[in-house]
């Protein structure tokens, strides 16, 4: 009678060595390269006049205009209490909107960037 021959208790730790190794962490990531802001929106506008009334006269970079007329809606409570992406406008914001009665925020910077120059 032949018998198979046992499998040696080692056989099993072989084969869970097989598996690959989960690859090392890198110890020292590089530190982030500094944000250096664009030049395009840091350039000072000329704002036309109507806008002017809303946010002042002085030439000021695009990024700045939007906070500043975020500023103006934000103090006279212009943004609508049932969808907060709308705005109401007044008589000024009406003249810098074309007229329109309510925008979106979205649609605010696209009216906004046609009095800038």
């Amino acid at each position: 009678m032949a018998t198979a021959p046992k499998k040696s208790p080692a056989a099993k730790p072989a084969a869970a060595a097989k598996k690959p190794a989960a690859a090392p962490k890198k110890a020292a990531a590089k530190p982030a390269a500094e944000r250096k802001p664009n030049a395009a929106f840091m350039k000072p506008m000329t704002i036309s006049p109507t806008l002017a009334a809303v946010i002042g006269a002085a030439p000021i970079p695009r990024t700045e205009v939007t906070k500043k007329v975020w500023e103006y809606i934000k103090k006279h409570n212009l943004q609508d209490a049932e969808n907060k992406r709308n705005i109401n406008a007044d008589d000024k914001l009406k003249a810098v909107f074309g007229g329109k009665k309510q925008v979106s925020m979205f649609e605010m910077t696209k009216l906004i960037s046609g009095h800038l120059s």
